[in-house]
């Protein structure tokens, strides 16, 4: 990549991981601390972790759709605004619902669609695929710092002082992207079903379905390992940090040579299948064995090797995949997926932990890791691409 093309990538990562940063601090918190707030139950609080997910799920095509009609730039303040008024929302509340509606409201500020569409705008063909690795490896380092920063600053500040922090940071993200250049919208076209059919085909719904999969896996575990930890006294929420650092250090080193096969020696299909089947082993491992410090650090750092790997990947081989015509439209039904797990896995991890017990929600992960293990071997050891 060029140097304008790095600093491009650079601040789209910034705003990704700035903005992802500020969800996924609740993962490690939420299920522990929110038993402070009035109203709350095992259902509720799946709603608070993954809600956000549904309005996500249902605004990412429409803002991809209308970046592409209006310009990016528009689209992105709009959704930063909304997902600050969300963080106020869920700062100021004393009641669970409250929580539930802020993070909506966060949710609603769908613009993951609109960032990667504008990083394809303007990063050249040839680089797009590394530019695409690079924000998706920023995503990752996101959630890993989210997991050391957000019980940190929930354990001395509380959940409200955890959402007001969260609201500064989409500030940070509105000055980023005022820097943004202004890019002409490209060619009109009407949001229609032969539009749909040109990215709802099999190579494109293979990534869909494995980011649907992904999220919501991660929502369900987010649901039940915070609460493993407290149960099984492996270590205090505010010392998180002593489980998840070595376990952050350990998955990207295991990741490194994943991602390396992927990109360098193309070896995407075969990649996505051993992370994926390390997945089932970590989550067939996590409800069946007894948890100490050192079992739960090795089943943590398989999980995390796994969901960074895959997390990187997806977005480069959709950028790969998706013609360049529809760009905004792909990448929002892509974002679509990738929330709507999100929001499926919290709320009916919370439904399942409500009515069975904690650890049955690990039946769920195993079994939607087993079915997109099947998906992803159906799929050609060679993607066609789309790109024009």
């Amino acid at each position: 990549m060029n140097s304008k093309e790095r600093l491009f990538a650079l601040k789209v990562s910034l705003v990704m991981a700035t903005r992802m940063l500020g969800l996924f601090m609740l993962f490690p918190v939420m299920s522990v601390y929110a038993g402070g707030y009035s109203s709350t139950t095992p259902l509720l609080i799946g709603l608070a972790i993954g809600v956000y997910g549904l309005t996500q799920a249902c605004l990412q095509i429409p803002f991809g759709y209308l970046s592409d009609r209006f310009g990016r730039k528009p689209m992105l303040f709009v959704g930063l605004s909304l997902f600050l008024l969300g963080s106020i929302v869920a700062a100021s509340a004393t009641d669970i619902l409250f929580v539930v509606i802020g993070r909506a409201l966060q949710g609603g500020g769908a613009i993951s669609a609109v960032l990667m569409a504008f990083l394809a705008d303007l990063v050249s063909k040839e680089n797009r695929a590394k530019a695409n690795a690079f924000v998706g490896f920023q995503i990752g380092l996101a959630f890993m710092l989210s997991l050391l920063i957000g019980p940190i600053i929930a354990s001395s500040a509380g959940m409200s002082g955890l959402f007001w922090v969260i609201a500064g940071l989409s500030v940070v993200a509105m000055f980023i992207v005022f820097t943004f250049p202004s890019v002409k919208p490209i060619s009109y076209y009407k949001l229609s079903l032969s539009a749909f059919k040109e990215i709802l085909n099999p190579q494109l719904m293979r990534l869909d379905f494995s980011v649907f999969s992904l999220h919501l896996i991660l929502a369900c575990g987010f649901i039940v390992m915070p609460l493993l930890l407290i149960e099984n006294n492996i270590v205090a929420i505010e010392d998180n940090w002593q489980l998840y650092l070595p376990a952050i250090i350990i998955s990207f080193i295991g990741m490194a040579p994943l991602i390396i096969a992927s990109e360098k020696y193309k070896k995407t299909k075969l990649t996505l299948l051993l992370s994926i089947g390390l997945l089932i082993i970590s989550q067939a491992l996590f409800f069946s064995l007894d948890l100490s410090m050192g079992i739960f650090l090795i089943l943590l750092s398989l999980f995390f090797i796994a969901f960074n790997a895959v997390e990187a990947i997806l977005p480069s081989l959709l950028s790969r995949t998706a013609g360049a015509s529809k760009r905004g439209l792909a990448m929002g039904v892509f974002s679509t997926s990738q929330f709507l797990g999100t929001f499926i896995g919290g709320a009916i991890g919370g439904l399942i932990y409500d009515i069975f017990d904690l650890n049955s929600v690990f039946l769920l992960t195993i079994f939607m890791a087993i079915i997109w293990w099947l998906v992803i071997l159906t799929m050609p050891s060679k993607n066609n691409t789309t790109e024009k």
